[in-house]
């Protein structure tokens, strides 16, 4: 089957529908064969008290690119991904503009999946870099 990254990135849009996702204005905009990418827009909404890109929305980006990513590499009829542990480092602040957040697999396993997230802004600057481990879970037939 050919890879089709017009039609992942509207999946993905779609199934982000009425989630945190859309509460955060994160958007999916490009994909390959082993990544993911998806933007935010950093604006007060995100931002901490000081007026800064609150980490946990980097946090929220990160997780959100990373179970994507996950449900992307198995059949859906099949497994559901589950998040079991996320780390963050934040190395640059931001008050506004757009991060994008790339999700590259580290390792693909039967039952885990090993992610790194690199959240960067317009200007390609690491802004966080992130390690996200999903567990893929078999949907137990009825």
């Amino acid at each position: 089957m050919a890879f089709d990254k017009e039609n992942i990135i509207s999946m993905c849009n779609a199934f982000s529908k009425n989630t945190l996702m859309e509460t955060l204005e994160i958007e999916f905009i490009d994909a390959g064969a082993d990544f993911l990418v998806a933007k935010m827009l950093v604006n007060p909404r995100i931002h901490q008290p000081t007026g800064l890109l609150h980490g946990g929305a980097s946090v929220a980006l990160a997780e959100s690119v990373g179970s994507a990513a996950s449900m992307l590499l198995v059949n859906p009829e099949e497994s559901e991904i589950r998040g079991i542990e996320i780390s963050a480092n934040h190395l640059r602040s931001k008050k506004e503009g757009i991060v994008f957040g790339t999700a590259k697999i580290i390792h693909k396993g039967r039952s885990l999946h090993l992610w790194e997230i690199k959240i960067t802004d317009e200007e390609g600057e690491l802004i966080s870099l992130c390690k996200l481990t999903n567990m893929v879970l078999q949907i137990k037939k009825k």
